[in-house]
């Protein structure tokens, strides 16, 4: 398709109605969508507009079916108003790998670039000032072929929208380690960030809840031993001064967070080992003293604190006020969003309105 997208700014913004103090997360909307259709085997119609409804068939293969996929992203603004964006090529990177596990086709790389940039700068006065907020920004690819039959679509939707949020969690976590329930196996969906994974992640969270805990701690499905993941975020572990994380073994997502964070580490000189964790290797470095700092990592989360876990029964306390390693790549993170500290990774992307252009 030609790499053109026809742009009608709304006339009526809503950003007036907005209180920025009080933002709950996901519930507030801004004010335009990029929308693109993919009809006889190409991708057309790229546009920007105002963001509404749209018709959808009952016979929709998405709903019936599940080709539905999605990513998360951020944009922040410096002191002056600058729009940031941090590693969107890796954002449409993964994008493009979830559709290909489902079975859906792949978007051009440059042509989604290019709707993030404009997108962004159309809302950048949707961009919240306070610290921990941001942009929240929402791709979302589904199947639009209005027939029932298992089978892959012909014709598919991509949209982009954008959300004014505060931070996902304002105090440190608590999680329980599953130990009946199975987010993904060795060969599944795991690594797709595609809406089935997280529909069926509700009702084990939801029974976390009920037990006093914010959040899944998911282990593997076979033995339930090794550590995954956690619902909303990849997981982190200060054992000895090591920072020790679950690999990427095909069911854990590839966090964008969670690689920058490792890069990040390494610059600074910690010691950052990907392997696979048996739980009870954190158990036992509780148990004497090793066990430093717990925390997960996410687009949504940032980085956020877990300060007990449950497994089989018992809570394993952690006192978040002496972590140390959390707090630098919040910090860290936080800045290099700001654009107050030097993007020595190169993977910052500041916006002008010569994007427009």
């Amino acid at each position: 398709m030609a790499r053109s997208i026809n742009i009608y700014p709304t006339e009526n913004s809503k950003i007036s109605q907005v209180d920025f103090d009080n933002i709950p997360f996901g519930q507030v909307f801004s004010d335009h969508m990029f929308v693109a259709d993919y009809i006889d085997g190409e991708w057309q119609n790229a546009e920007i507009k105002e963001l509404a409804p749209f018709m959808v068939h009952p016979g929709n293969l998405a709903w019936h079916y599940g080709q539905s996929i999605f990513e998360g992203m951020k944009a922040t603004a410096m002191a002056d108003g600058t729009p940031l964006l941090m590693r969107p090529e890796k954002h449409i990177e993964r994008l493009n790998a979830s559709a290909s596990r489902m079975c859906m086709p792949n978007f051009p790389e440059e042509l989604f670039l290019e709707a993030i940039d404009k997108l962004v700068w159309l809302d950048r006065a949707w961009i919240p000032k306070e610290k921990g907020s941001a942009l929240y920004i929402r791709p979302l690819l589904i199947a639009m072929d209005d027939a029932l039959g298992v089978r892959p679509s012909e014709t598919y939707k991509l949209l982009i929208f954008t959300l004014p949020v505060g931070p996902y969690y304002d105090k440190p976590v608590s999680l329980l380690a599953e130990d009946t329930y199975v987010r993904a196996a060795q060969g599944g969906v795991g690594e797709a960030k595609t809406a089935g994974n997280y529909a069926a992640s509700l009702q084990p969270a939801k029974i976390a809840k009920e037990k006093g805990y914010d959040q899944i701690m998911w282990m593997d499905a076979k033995e339930f031993k090794y550590i995954q993941e956690v619902g909303t975020m990849n997981i982190f572990f200060v054992i000895d001064g090591k920072v020790v994380t679950p690999r990427l073994s095909g069911t854990i997502l590839k966090g964008i967070t969670r690689d920058s964070v490792i890069h990040i580490l390494k610059s600074e000189g910690y010691e950052v080992i990907e392997k696979d964790l048996h739980i009870d290797e954190v158990v036992d470095a509780h148990k004497n003293g090793t066990l430093q700092e717990i925390f997960g990592t996410g687009t949504a989360a940032v980085v956020a604190n877990v300060h007990k876990f449950a497994y089989e029964n018992h809570d394993y306390d952690v006192d978040v006020d002496t972590y140390k390693i959390s707090p630098l790549l919040k910090k860290y993170i936080e800045e290099l969003r700001a654009g107050e500290r030097e993007d020595k990774f190169g993977w910052i992307k500041m916006l002008g309105a010569e994007v427009l252009a």
